[in-house]
């Protein structure tokens, strides 16, 4: 905790307006969190240490629910645990961001009708650090509008001084281990951008596009093969077969013609081709097709590059300078000219690859890129899951996660743009190579110059976990804080962030891992489960429901629906649920303190409590106890959603309603109760603090007088628990919730009041009249009174005398026109489903609705059956 922690720039509210306003409450409270500081960590500390990282955003990002989704589950992870006694960093940063930055200073540089080439690589980097300055970064006002817990003295950012060194110190280690290459293999092209990108930069969907099949070689030496892409036939090398495939056994080995060229390719035999796919036979480009390119290595097949990094055309002939597109066309209808398509598919849907920034359709290319040798160091991150230093949650996702790591290409590193990570090569003017370490000094001299590449982003990012503690110095933070405890992430990114992080933290850190847990949580999707998109329609922006709800009321819907590696449905109904429970917090808090709650003194001792007092603290020791289970397995939803039934209905729905009648009669039970709801109330706000921060911290510290919530103790389970007042009270509830839905069976409003005689003699009711009576507006039995219902519950007698209050004849008439139609529908769903021919011929889907018809006709005879048992007589 920084100096100012303990001093009091704004006290607290001494007493709570009648409605709660979050836009009022929100923005004060966080400064005054970051003004007292809080969230920051003290690497001299001696408290355990508790680190998360977050998934450093794009700096020109903002804040989507994916983002609000993620957070609101580190910040309760970390609240909860500073108020547990760690001391606990969240270490807050942004990513540089490489192309996508890029693309937004180019686009910039376009409205004025320049490009970065006019500018120079000096000065176009220079923009974007400007733009960064004055325009990147707004995710951290939002942030704070959300409520993240982080230490905002330490943010980071992958392009800083400090990560820049860390950079260059991995890539210079890396390459003297021989982990590093420089190699001409197939990547990713995206011919908008001029790059090499990642995997996990292309989206692929589904194109309509077109599968042609046309016939190579002459006579007896033809061979038909098909594609999707029919301007790369310019480059083919070779056609291959399977081994095995009997039909093309007698060509392998011959050399065919390859149409519209002047060459002839081999027939090779290559087991990974399927003989049942197609015709058996594919066109082998080494130059343009991963597959293709390893069938090329396999058999010593020249590799033709036949288009430029903008993907025109540069093979010689009648083709060249047009682009892919216009090739495709322009090359099919040469070979049907030919007489060489033996068939033509459009539209054929087929999964094509697109630049996740710019859209356009990727072009896989021989490059010559700088690439990590993968092999140990993603053996090492397997080896760590298998022996249980790293655990991954939910367990589940092990087994994908093993199929990555143990599978992993080499990874291309090199990117051809100007913003980011340059890469510490030099060559010199006689083929030498070198490459230059933080504390070397570069090569200089006529005819040296460094590698014009960048560094992919995740190369950087992958350093995040200790880069951004001062790594390869070695600092006190460092020592404090690595490993990470958690990494929470969404499992979309396990094979690409996950893994390299895992990696390159045990090849640093001398095979430490960078984190103790990697707890994998699933996407936001809207309320019927489909994708979040712009072209969908359904995108939300946070800050909307945020202004409208309050940051509370979206964090506890995120949280709520958070269950281990599953996707998250959301709708703006249920965030407006969320808000009536920060509304039902604040009431019931607020009566609370009308009425005498306090957490002054001990709790008094057991034989000083009613039942009811008794059975709300036992229930209260065992939520906590529950939930603290349930966040150490990072169990989100069912934590929230015991928080919110025990707070709703156990709390302010029964113990709340049940205390009235003490506190109405005031004297010494009405202080003990009292102090019990105060001690309930200070507990479940702690409780719920992490999820929904804003609202607790503004009823605890008026509840209690206290400093702030973040820094109050974590509630432990105090081993109290009560069997015997708990079967009681769920005695009473079960009298008066059987009451309650006799009295709507039979209309009565609410609040409208019927004479009962109540025979609670012998029963552990008996101490509970006053309350049953003020609950179900019962009212004393008169000299005329008589029992027309009778209802037996829970060895309690509630015997009720409606005569004065419904008219019998007419609700009878009502109820037995309700059964008929009942019964009516029971016998059409009869025979229905009873019917053969119609089984036979109906979709699932329509006999599972009459199914259901059934069923709920079943459900309603039952239920007006009992409404009429249970009316007296006419």
């Amino acid at each position: 905790m920084t100096e100012n922690a303990h001093q009091q720039p704004s006290a607290p509210p001494t007493e709570l307006p009648t409605q709660y306003a979050p836009a009022d409450v929100e923005g004060p409270l966080y400064e005054r969190w970051v003004e007292r500081g809080y969230f920051e960590a003290d690497a001299k500390s001696e408290k355990p240490p508790y680190t998360i990282v977050i998934p450093p955003p794009n700096v020109t990002g903002s804040l989507h629910l994916g983002h609000a989704f993620e957070h609101t589950l580190i910040d309760a992870l970390t609240r909860r645990k500073r108020m547990q006694g760690f001391e606990t960093l969240w270490q807050p940063g942004m990513d540089h961001a490489g192309i996508a930055t890029q693309n937004v200073v180019e686009r910039e540089l376009g409205k004025e009708g320049k490009s970065r080439h006019d500018l120079g690589r000096e000065a176009f980097v220079e923009r974007v650090w400007q733009w960064k300055g004055e325009s990147g970064g707004q995710i951290s006002g939002q942030m704070r509008r959300l409520g993240d817990g982080v230490a905002w003295s330490r943010e980071r950012f992958t392009m800083d001084e400090g990560l820049s060194q860390a950079v260059q110190t991995i890539f210079k280690r890396l390459y003297d281990d021989e982990l590093i290459y420089r190699a001409e293999r197939i990547i990713n092209w995206c011919p908008r951008c001029l790059t090499a990108i990642s995997d996990i930069e292309v989206e692929y969907q589904d194109d309509d596009g077109e599968l042609v099949s046309m016939k190579y070689g002459e006579g007896d030496d033809t061979i038909v093969v098909a594609t999707t892409r029919a301007e790369t036939m310019l480059g083919d090398t070779a056609v291959a077969v399977h081994p095995d495939d009997e039909r093309y056994k007698h060509l392998v080995g011959k050399e065919i013609r390859l149409p519209l060229t002047d060459r002839s390719i081999p027939v090779v035999a290559d087991t990974h081709v399927d003989p049942e796919f197609g015709t058996g036979a594919v066109k082998v480009t080494p130059a343009h097709d991963p597959n293709d390119f390893e069938i090329g290595q396999r058999h010593n097949l020249p590799s033709l590059t036949v288009m430029d990094e903008h993907a025109v055309i540069t093979a010689h002939g009648p083709f060249q300078g047009l682009d892919r597109l216009e090739a495709r066309s322009a090359i099919v209808a040469a070979l049907r000219a030919e007489g060489r398509i033996v068939a033509e598919k459009r539209p054929y849907s087929h999964s094509v690859g697109h630049c996740s920034r710019c859209k356009t359709t990727i072009e896989p290319r021989l490059s010559m890129q700088w690439w990590v040798k993968v092999g140990p160091l993603a053996k090492a991150a397997g080896d760590a899951v298998r022996d249980g230093r790293v655990k991954i949650h939910p367990q589940e996702m092990e087994k994908r996660y093993f199929d990555w790591v143990d599978n992993l290409h080499d990874w291309c590193i090199s990117r051809q743009l100007w913003w980011g990570h340059r890469i510490p090569v030099w060559y010199g003017p006689n083929g030498e190579v070198v490459c230059v370490g933080p504390d070397d000094e570069a090569p200089t001299g006529e005819g040296w110059r460094q590698d014009t590449d960048v560094l992919d982003t995740w190369f950087s990012s992958g350093l995040w976990p200790f880069s951004t503690l001062g790594w390869p110095e070695q600092t006190e933070s460092l020592a404090k804080f690595y490993p990470n405890s958690v990494l929470v992430t969404g499992y979309d990114i396990l094979f690409f962030w996950v893994a390299r992080m895992m990696m390159f933290g045990l090849y640093a850190m001398d095979g430490t891992p960078p984190f103790h847990t990697i707890a994998l949580h699933g996407m936001v999707r809207d309320q019927f489960g489909k994708k979040m998109s712009k072209s969908f329609g359904n995108a939300v922006n946070p800050l909307d429901w945020m202004d409208k709800y309050g940051s509370d009321a979206l964090r506890f819907t995120l949280a709520r629906g958070a269950n281990p590696g599953v996707d998250v449905p959301i709708g703006e109904d249920w965030v407006q649920g969320s808000r009536n429970f920060a509304n039902k917090i604040w009431n019931a808090t607020r009566f609370a303190l009308m009425n005498g709650a306090t957490v002054d003194g001990p709790l008094p001792d057991a034989s000083r409590l009613s039942a009811t007092d008794r059975w709300i603290l036992s229930r209260l020791n065992s939520v906590v106890a529950e939930v603290d289970a349930l966040y150490e397995d990072y169990q989100f939803a069912k934590l929230s959603d015991a928080l919110f039934h025990f707070a709703w209905d156990e709390v302010f729905d029964w113990y709340v309603e049940l205390s009235k009648t003490t506190f109405m009669a005031g004297g010494e039970p009405a202080k003990v109760s009292g102090r019990v709801l105060g001690e309930v109330l200070d507990v479940t706000l702690k409780l719920l603090h992490p999820i929904v921060p804003f609202v607790t911290e503004t009823l605890w510290t008026t509840l209690t007088g206290g400093e702030s919530v973040v820094i109050a103790q974590w509630p432990t389970d105090s081993g109290f628990r009560d069997a015997a007042a708990e079967k009681e009270i769920e005695s009473l509830q079960s009298v008066i919730t059987e009451v309650r839905r006799f009295r709507a069976d039979q209309g009565l409003q609410p609040g409208q009041r019927v004479p009962a005689r109540l025979t609670l003699d012998g029963t552990a009711l008996a101490p509970h009249e006053a309350a049953i009576r003020q609950l179900l507006r019962l009212q004393p039995e008169g000299e005329e009174f008589s029992a027309t219902a009778t209802l037996p519950v829970a060895g309690a007698t509630v015997a009720l005398d409606l005569s004065g209050t419904i008219d019998v004849a007419a609700e009878r008439k009502r109820l037995a026109k309700d059964l008929a139609a009942a019964e009516k529908e029971k016998a059409q769903a009869v025979a229905k489903l009873g019917n053969e021919a119609f089984l036979a011929k109906a979709p699932d889907n329509v006999v599972d609705k009459i199914r259901g018809r059934l069923t709920k006709a079943d459900e309603d005879i039952a239920r007006i059956q009992s409404q009429l048992e249970r009316l007296p007589q006419a």
